[in-house]
């Protein structure tokens, strides 16, 4: 179950992403892709009992998300787009080591 912030986090990430104008230019390929995966793992990182998920969708991430700052630093659409997104989240999923 997600917790309140996590819920509200998604939500406004997703309607932000989806209320982007019909007329604009599409997204390159890269940042639609990373978009739509990380946009996925925001939702499964609510659900306690879904590792795989994570790992499938979290996973490498954290270091995409710096790769395509860098490639679109210039382009203030697209970096708009990915300052919405939380850095560092894999560091949150690590199991705690004892």
């Amino acid at each position: 179950m997600q917790t309140k912030p996590q819920l509200a986090a998604w939500l406004c990430l997703s309607l932000f992403v989806l209320s982007l104008p019909a007329f604009a230019e599409p997204l390159p390929r890269d940042v639609q892709k990373f978009v739509d995966r990380r946009v996925d793992c925001e939702h499964v990182r609510g659900i306690k009992d879904a590792p795989r998920e994570l790992s499938k969708l979290c996973v490498g991430t954290d270091k995409e998300l710096v790769q395509l700052k860098r490639k679109y630093a210039a382009n203030s659409t697209i970096m708009q787009i990915l300052n919405q997104f939380e850095p560092g989240i894999e560091v949150a999923l690590a199991p705690a080591r004892k």
